[in-house]
């Protein structure tokens, strides 16, 4: 497989590349896009056979769950099985942004997802790409850092292009992005837990969630 790359706007990115690029996750294949994080690989979670080219393309363990991007709060909520008052005040306080919660998985989203943990790693971007794209294929999407597992996550569409050449079919090149990546949450215990640092802290986290 050659992979495809296009240079797109990060603010305006042509429709013709992101109707290619939706047709491609349609299909089953892997795209690399980048977020207002880093760049990420995108698949279609319906799609086992998607599912498991993610876990080709990085060389992770097929037992690892995938986090997925949605464009909304309303479509987090489709695909939880159960939502908190925890989570409406971080999703409501740092979404669109870089905050990715842990919550419980509905069982409409295959267990090879989940890791068959029967929880959820979720979060809305705030990008034009990522949530144009979610809009064109009407579901949330796979979307995990674009890397071979254990190294650095790609920080341009080039640096996804000489990692993953030949591994996903296809790259929305938007240039270089720079800062951490997101914070992740795990809500479904009684007390939340910080499960990786990044854009948002730990302190801002806590005070969302005071009373």
């Amino acid at each position: 497989m050659r992979t495809q790359l296009i240079e797109v706007s990060g603010e305006s990115p042509a429709d013709e590349a992101l109707h290619k690029a939706a047709d491609a996750i349609r299909a089953g294949k892997v795209v690399s896009i980048p977020t207002d994080t880093l760049y990420v690989l995108l698949a279609d979670p319906f799609s086992l056979r998607a599912v498991a080219a993610v876990f080709q393309a990085k060389g992770r363990e097929s037992h690892r769950s995938l986090p997925i991007l949605v464009d909304s709060l309303q479509m987090a909520e489709d695909y939880a099985a159960h939502l908190t008052a925890r989570f409406y005040l971080l999703a409501r306080r740092f979404w669109p942004g870089q905050l990715t919660i842990i919550v419980p998985a509905s069982p409409k989203l295959p267990l090879k997802v989940t890791g068959h943990t029967g929880r959820l790693a979720v979060r809305q971007a705030d990008a034009v790409i990522p949530n144009r794209l979610i809009e064109i294929l009407g579901t949330p999407v796979i979307a995990t850092s674009a890397n071979r597992s254990g190294q650095p996550t790609c920080r341009s569409g080039f640096e996804v292009l000489g990692v993953m050449d030949g591994r996903v079919a296809l790259i929305l090149d938007a240039g270089a992005v720079a800062g951490p990546g997101a914070t992740t949450v795990d809500i479904t215990d009684p007390d939340w837990k910080m499960i990786r640092a990044g854009a948002i802290s730990e302190s801002a986290i806590d005070a969302a969630l005071q009373p």
